[in-house]
């Protein structure tokens, strides 16, 4: 492979200052650089931009871009709004927990914990309307493995006929069967 990692992942926000606050007060990530400029380097468009870089942990960095000159931010109204969306891990179960009840507390409406079977992950959205996850593993290696096993028949089944293969409809049975 020619990629070693993905080295960032960048997005829009409204406000940097309200997004550094936010990240850090629920997710406690810590800010670890900030780039402005005039213009842009690579397109040397005129275009200001204050773009932030967070410690997302073990190496990971989320960025965003806020624009100040660009039309508001807006969302792709043909995609599901729970589609794209930015999953974090968490070490364990407890620290989900934690992290619910920190969001409840700032005020911010919180899906979950959702049981995928293999991980438990809660949803909700950041300041700028960022679908975040959440998640912890609840699984064990074979039970990887077994998804892994499956994933390329089920690719190629979706493929011819755009209908839910059922090869791992194991993973949400508790959940569906909750409600």
């Amino acid at each position: 492979m020619l990629v070693e990692k993905i080295h960032h992942v960048a997005y829009r926000c409204k406000d940097a200052k309200q997004t550094v606050d936010f990240y850090k007060r629920i997710l406690d990530m810590d800010l670890i650089g900030a780039i402005a400029e005039d213009k842009v380097p690579s397109t040397k468009e005129p275009d200001p931009y204050m773009h932030i870089f967070l410690d997302a942990g073990s190496g990971n960095i989320l960025a965003f871009f806020e624009l100040p000159n660009s039309p508001p931010m807006g969302r792709d109204p043909n995609t599901p709004e729970w589609t794209q969306h930015i999953a974090f891990q968490a070490p364990d179960l407890a620290a989900l927990e934690t992290v619910k009840a920190k969001a409840e507390a700032a005020g911010v409406e919180v899906v979950g914990p959702t049981d995928h079977d293999i991980f438990k992950s809660i949803y909700f959205f950041d300041p700028s309307g960022h679908r975040l996850e959440l998640a912890a593993w609840t699984t064990t290696p074979e039970t990887l493995a077994r998804l892994k096993a499956v994933a390329p028949a089920m690719v190629e089944e979706w493929a011819q006929t755009k209908k839910p293969p059922r090869h791992a409809a194991w993973l949400h049975e508790k959940e569906f069967s909750a409600n």
